[in-house]
């Protein structure tokens, strides 16, 4: 890898990353031997509506070391959260998930904490979701009022069901609807774009979906980009990641983001299969396309 004598790579490059049993001492260590830079971590069982307090020891460990590496921190939102949904009790419990998340971030130090955009259940129309939106979501950015506040990234789908946001453009009434909150930002899965039917792997596709992006939500809310190739086709509405580089997006794409103007300093995080070597290989692959 080659050095960056001005400082930190222009994309830091890592993995999402366990924490089962310690934020730091697990956290932090699978993220050393895979030689990431850059780190995202559940802070509740993804798939559950517990909200566990932490241990303000690991906390405080975490947060420190972060500092010290210069590693940009973020925190994934539960599954689970659907600001659109139907359910009553839905709604209520992704209010409680996702405060629990924000405040949580600002504990460790994150920079961010990422949330699907979820999805208009129950038959109801896309505009009625989006005002529920807007209702239960927009206080809570409004809670964020400490400097030290991670930012709100919204991640879009891959377009399954009634998605509120899969393609690019479903940003736009989305981001309005939330007054284009300044710590509104947008968490961008390549694999979730190519299912939603941007062709990142197409000649300039990679550079045209972040243009399209930028004249979307503006410059400056691309915070975050979960880099995952994708096992399906483009279009396919299938959220199945692959290794970089070995699914239907292909190396020569990643290679483009990290050369747009949109992903300067923005971290790239992978979220793919086969456990810490797969997980080692492909940060060595990032880094390689972003250094080459």
């Amino acid at each position: 890898m080659k050095s960056h004598p001005s400082g930190p790579a222009r994309n830091p490059i890592g993995s999402h990353v366990p924490v089962a049993g310690g934020l730091h001492s697990v956290g932090l260590s699978y993220a050393r031997d895979l030689g990431a830079e850059t780190v995202q971590v559940f802070v509740a069982n993804p798939r559950g509506w517990a909200t566990p307090a932490g241990s303000p020891l690991q906390d405080e460990a975490f947060r420190a070391a972060c500092a010290e590496a210069s590693m940009p921190a973020y925190v994934h939102a539960p599954y689970l959260i659907n600001f659109g949904s139907h359910t009553p009790a839905t709604v209520e419990r992704s209010v409680e998930s996702l405060r629990h998340s924000l405040r949580r971030g600002r504990a460790i130090g994150a920079l961010g904490v990422v949330v699907h955009t979820g999805s208009a259940t129950g038959g109801r129309e896309r505009a009625v979701a989006l005002r529920q939106v807007r209702e239960r979501l927009l206080p809570l950015l409004d809670e964020l009022t400490h400097d030290d506040d991670p930012w709100l990234l919204l991640e879009p789908t891959a377009g399954q069901g009634a998605s509120l946001c899969s393609l690019v453009e479903d940003l736009g009434p989305y981001v309005e609807v939330l007054d284009a909150h300044p710590r509104l930002g947008v968490c961008l899965d390549t694999c979730h774009v190519f299912a939603a039917g941007h062709d990142l792997a197409g000649p300039g596709g990679a550079h045209r979906t972040l243009d399209e992006l930028v004249a979307t939500v503006g410059e400056g809310r691309l915070r975050l980009i979960h880099a995952n190739d994708s096992k399906d086709v483009v279009g396919a509405h299938k959220d199945r990641h692959a290794n970089i580089g070995t699914g239907h997006i292909g190396e020569d794409a990643f290679r483009a983001l990290m050369t747009h103007p949109a992903t300067a300093g923005v971290p790239l995080v992978i979220e793919t299969p086969g456990g810490k070597e797969g997980h080692a290989a492909d940060v060595e692959r990032l880094k390689k396309l972003r250094d080459g």
